[in-house]
């Protein structure tokens, strides 16, 4: 019975028939709806959303625009919600000049299925297949993006790609954790977590294995994934990337878990900015 209680206070998925453009009403000509398979047979809706200033009117020069070049964000999200809540973090991405993937989780949104660290694990896999084998673009393109408990997904995800010998081009974790049950022992501390939590989620142990270039951003006054959370996994990764780029930590002051873009928004903007650049220099 606990167990199922942690269980349910890990996921928070906000269910919706139909998330697409038109039904929203999203700039014509900036998003275009997607769609995925999973290697279980589930459909992933999703959206892709141009860099700022970019438009595509049908399919070639949708195409035509994943194909320029540009860096492509994959955007993980965290627990609660769907992918509308995400709108505007994910215009942080494209107005650094990245286009970006922003799918919805499996039992997310317009997606059927039932969320876990397993089926979570293996939508990123699908998110990132989807990306490389069907869209074409490369690993070196790809910029994986993590809010929260995306974090953790992002960051196996790395870690995989990269000791498989495709790594992306960088990872950018914003107010995540740890492992999942140092975030449990925080908001129930009166719990025995390591006996009910039957998922781990433990970026601290992927971590280790990501070369490619990380970027970390966490609110100094997060009430939900505490800030000393965000530095345990800062620590435990390599202090340099393959290509010689350092690891980042940026504190953002003024920031709880969710009010990032309204207290600390120009600064989050202005280091994605600064990341997205140095790595565009340095695949020039």
């Amino acid at each position: 019975m606990l167990a199922e209680l942690v269980r349910q206070r890990t996921y928070f998925p906000d269910r919706a028939s139909d998330l697409s453009v038109q039904r929203l009403g999203l700039p014509h000509g900036s998003f275009q709806d997607l769609a995925l398979r999973t290697g279980d047979g589930l459909t992933l809706h999703g959206w892709h959303l141009l860099a700022d200033g970019r438009h595509a009117l049908d399919r070639t020069a949708w195409h035509r625009e994943l194909a320029a070049g540009r860096p492509l964000a994959l955007f993980f999200s965290g627990n609660g919600g769907n992918r509308s809540y995400r709108l505007s973090e994910a215009e942080i991405l494209t107005q650094a000049g990245s286009d970006v993937f922003l799918f919805d989780y499996r039992g997310y949104g317009d997606n059927s299925g039932t969320p876990s660290e397993a089926a979570l694990t293996a939508d990123a896999r699908a998110v990132w297949d989807y990306a490389v084998t069907e869209r074409r673009v490369a690993p070196r393109r790809i910029v994986l993006y993590g809010e929260s408990l995306g974090g953790a997904v992002a960051t196996r995800l790395a870690s995989e790609k990269c000791q498989a010998g495709s790594p992306p081009a960088g990872l950018i974790l914003r107010s995540t954790f740890s492992t999942l049950a140092d975030a449990a022992r925080h908001l129930f501390p009166v719990l025995p977590v390591n006996m009910l939590l039957h998922e781990r989620y433990a970026s601290l142990e992927w971590i280790g294995k990501v070369t490619c270039p990380i970027l970390m951003l966490h609110g100094v006054r997060d009430l939900v994934v505490p800030h000393y959370l965000g530095r345990r996994l800062f620590d435990a990764a390599p202090k340099w990337s393959a290509d010689g780029t350092p690891i980042e930590f940026i504190d953002l002051p003024h920031a709880d878990h969710n009010d990032v873009l309204e207290t600390d928004g120009e600064l989050l903007q202005a280091a994605i900015d600064r990341f997205l650049g140095t790595l565009a220099r340095r695949a020039s």
